[in-house]
C-alpha cells in the first residue's frame, strides 16, 4: 500500500492508495510545530480506526507548501513505516511535467500534483485547474500538456478572515451559500458577498484565460469548497476533490517505473 501526503497551509490530507484505488482518507490540521513522535501518533489512531497497520505500507510520497514541517514527517516516516519517503520538489518538476515556465522552482509542489492527475484524468490540455485552499490557485495547461502559469488569489476563508478583523463590527461567520444575492442581515450580507463575490471572480477570471490564449478549455476544481462553488460557477466543469492524492500515486509510479 501506498500512503500519500499533501501538506497546505491550513490542512493535511492524508490518503492510503491499494494498487491505483483510494482506499482511505484523512484530514488533519497543518501543525508545522509537531514532532514526529506525535505525527507518528497521530497516524498510528487513524491507522488503528482503519484497521490498517504500518507494517502494510510499503511505499510514502510528500508534497508539501509548508518547508519548516518537512523534517517531522520526513523522519516520521522513516522511524514508523520504515520507508524513506518521495518528497516532490526535492529534484526537477520537468521530471513529472512538461514546463513552458521561466523558472519551474518557483511553482508549488500541489500545483503540479493537480496538473499531472488533471492531464492524465482528462485525456490533455488545454485545461484549467482551480485549487480551493488557503490561497485560490489557477494553473493553465496548453494544448500540449505543457504548464504555463497560473494566478493566485486570497482563498475564502482567508478573505472572511480579513473582514472579521478589520472590521470591527462585522461578526465571524461560517461559509455557506445564501439564498439571495441582496442580503436582508449582515451575516447575509457578508455570506453573500464572499460566495457570490468569490463565483464573480472565479468565472471572470476562467474567462479572462481563456480569451488571453483563445482557448475553449476545461475547467477542474478541487480543494475544501470546491463543491460549494461549483454548484452556482458557470465556468466549472467537473469537480475532483482528489485529484492531489490521484496525482501523487501517478508520480510515485513514475519514480518507481524509471
Amino acid at each position: 500500500m501506498l500512503l500519500v501526503i499533501d501538506i497546505g497551509n491550513t490542512n493535511m490530507v492524508l490518503g492510503v492508495f491499494e494498487k491505483d484505488i483510494l482506499k482511505y482518507e484523512w484530514r488533519i490540521k497543518t501543525d508545522r510545530y509537531k514532532t514526529e513522535d506525535e505525527f507518528g501518533m497521530i497516524f498510528k489512531s487513524l491507522f488503528e480506526y482503519n484497521q490498517l497497520s504500518f507494517e502494510e505500507i510499503d511505499g510514502v510520497i510528500i508534497s508539501s507548501v509548508v518547508p519548516p514541517i518537512m523534517y517531522s514527517l520526513e523522519e516520521m516516516s522513516r522511524k514508523y513505516f520504515n520507508v524513506e519517503p518521495h518528497i516532490i520538489g526535492k529534484d526537477n518538476f520537468s521530471r513529472y511535467l512538461k514546463m513552458n515556465y521561466p523558472n519551474p522552482k518557483e511553482i508549488g509542489a500541489d500545483r503540479v500534483v493537480n496538473a499531472v492527475a488533471a492531464i492524465k484524468e482528462n485525456g490533455g490540455g488545454p485545461l484549467i485547474i482551480i485549487d480551493f485552499g488557503t490561497a485560490t490557485t489557477y494553473c493553465y495547461i496548453n494544448d500540449e500538456d505543457e504548464y504555463c502559469g497560473g494566478i493566485i488569489i486570497p482563498g475564502m476563508n482567508v478573505s472572511m478572515e480579513a473582514l472579521y478583523s478589520k472590521a470591527s463590527k462585522l461578526p465571524k461567520i461560517e461559509i455557506e451559500a445564501p439564498e439571495n444575492v441582496v442580503g436582508t442581515s449582515t451575516v447575509d450580507a457578508m455570506q453573500s458577498g464572499i460566495y457570490f463575490g468569490t463565483i464573480e471572480m472565479i468565472d471572470g477570471l476562467v474567462n479572462r484565460i481563456k480569451s488571453n490564449f483563445n482557448v475553449e478549455a476545461k475547467v477542474i476544481a478541487t480543494g475544501g469548497l470546491s463543491n460549494l462553488i461549483a454548484k452556482h460557477s458557470t465556468t466549472i466543469d467537473k469537480v475532483d476533490s482528489n485529484l492531489t492524492l490521484k496525482g501523487l500515486y501517478m508520480i510515485y509510479q513514475q519514480i518507481k517505473n524509471g
